[in-house]
This record gives C-alpha cells, structure tokens and sequence, in this order.
C-alpha cells in the first residue's frame, strides 16, 4: 500500500523521522491484555467504551502538557476509560517508549502502543497490548501484522479509505480504526467514519472490533459515533484539553465504578 503522495508536509516529516528509528535486535514477546475483552467490559458497566489517549503535543494542537503521565493515566482510567493509547512518537509528540512502560505498570487496562512503526524492527522497542498498523504507510500489511502477532501483540490497523479498509481485511485484521483526520490536508470529517465502516461486508462486522479515531469531543460526536457502529472511540485532544478525568467521565457517561 505504502503511498505518501499528497501527504500534508507535517506527516511527511513524521515519516522521516520514523524512518531514521531503528528498533531492537531481539524481538519482544507480549502476553497483553484483550482490547476486545475490555471494550465489552466497558459496554457491560454502562460506559462507552473510550480509549483515552496521553499525548503530550501533536502538529495539530498547540503547546505540551508537561504533567507526569501517570498520573494522567490513572485519572483516565477512574474517568472511565477502557483502554489507553500512549504515544511513544517522540520528534513531533513527545512521546517515548519508556512513558509507556511506566504507564503499563501502573494501570490495569490494556495500552495501545501509538506511533509510526514502519519495519517488523520497529515492534521491538517496548512491550504493550495493542500497536497501531497504518495501512497507508506499509508496503505488505500482512507480513507486519503478522510480526506483531508473533510477539502477541494485538494490532489496531488504521484506514482511512475504502481501499485501505478493503486491505486491512483482506490481510486478516480483526481490530480496524477508521480516522476521521485526512493526512493529506490534517482537516478532520466526522463523516469518513460513517462513509468508510458503512462499506464493511456484512458477513465480516461481527469478526471486527471497529474503533472511530479523531475529532470526537462532544456526547453528540460520541452518539454519532456509535450510532454509525463504532465499537469504541479513541480520543486524544478532547481529553488531554484540561481536567483528564472529567473529560474522560463526560465521554464515557460515568467513572468507574
């Protein structure tokens, strides 16, 4: 699939950067926690199933929390969360493997490794539940999918298009998220959730735990949402903009109970 034609200059840069990173010689090996498992748990105890992320900055929001990040974690895991999303990118969102060791240890809910793994190398850095794929910016999917599963890890493969959805199944994932945020111009379209996931064969949606990323920030986006079948909502800025464990509560519809 890898294309990066027509990438917004910003994303680009984060390539780059991805692409210099070397990994580990050795490869890790996982026992996660089940995002599956934990997403029904959620559903179970009258939440919606939010995967809150920490991040520290990004290129599309201005200035950097600076706050111990576990602190952060567990203030949204007694918001509500389901699951958490660590960056560990560190050039663009000053993320680091070693915030989510630390983040891992401390919380009991499974935590989505959040960065730009490009190369079966890439997945040896630091052991979490889940890592992100994204389809766009791989040149076999299936090989590196299946990399992450050898070392148990469990893998949230990102599309945007109905062709990089139509790839992500074909190459055997079960855990899909659709982001709303086009990378080319970084403008984000609640709509390409509902246009993209609404193309999913009906004979595959119940083998698929289906996750909506980005610009969600309201009960109405978190509605929306849902309505148009996502599993779960990974949601970063809407969280990390002030009192984390407020704002996780407000989006998930309750704490912990």
């Amino acid at each position: 699939m890898n294309t990066r034609d027509g990438l917004a200059p910003a994303v680009r840069s984060i390539l780059d950067a991805a692409d210099g990173r070397a990994g580990r010689s050795e490869p890790v090996s996982v026992r996660p926690r089940s995002l599956p498992d934990a997403i029904a748990a959620a559903e179970a105890d009258g939440r919606v199933p939010i995967i809150a992320e920490l991040k520290p900055t990004s290129p599309t929001t201005e200035g950097e929390r600076t706050d111990d990040p576990v602190e952060l974690a567990e203030a949204m895991v007694e918001g509500g969360a389901a699951a958490l999303s660590v960056l560990t990118e560190p050039t663009h969102f000053g993320g680091s493997p070693e915030t989510l060791r630390r983040v891992r240890t401390a919380v009991g809910v499974p935590v989505l490794r959040k960065d730009f793994l490009l190369r079966e190398e890439h997945l040896d850095v630091v052991e979490a539940d889940v890592v992100l794929l994204i389809a766009r910016f791989l040149d076999d999917l299936g090989t590196m999918l299946e990399a992450a599963r050898s070392r148990g890890f469990q893998a949230l493969v990102e599309v945007h298009t109905e062709a990089e959805l139509e790839a992500a199944l074909s190459a055997g994932a079960d855990i899909v998220g659709v982001n709303n945020r086009d990378l080319a111009k970084l403008e984000v379209d609640l709509g390409t959730f509902d246009r993209v996931a609404g193309t999913i064969p009906a004979g595959k949606r119940e083998s698929v735990t289906l996750i909506a990323e980005s610009g969600v920030s309201t009960r109405e986006d978190v509605s929306r949402m849902r309505n148009a079948g996502a599993d779960a909502l990974l949601v970063g800025s809407a969280i990390m903009d002030g009192d984390v464990r407020a704002n996780t509560a407000r989006l998930t519809g309750g704490s912990r109970k």
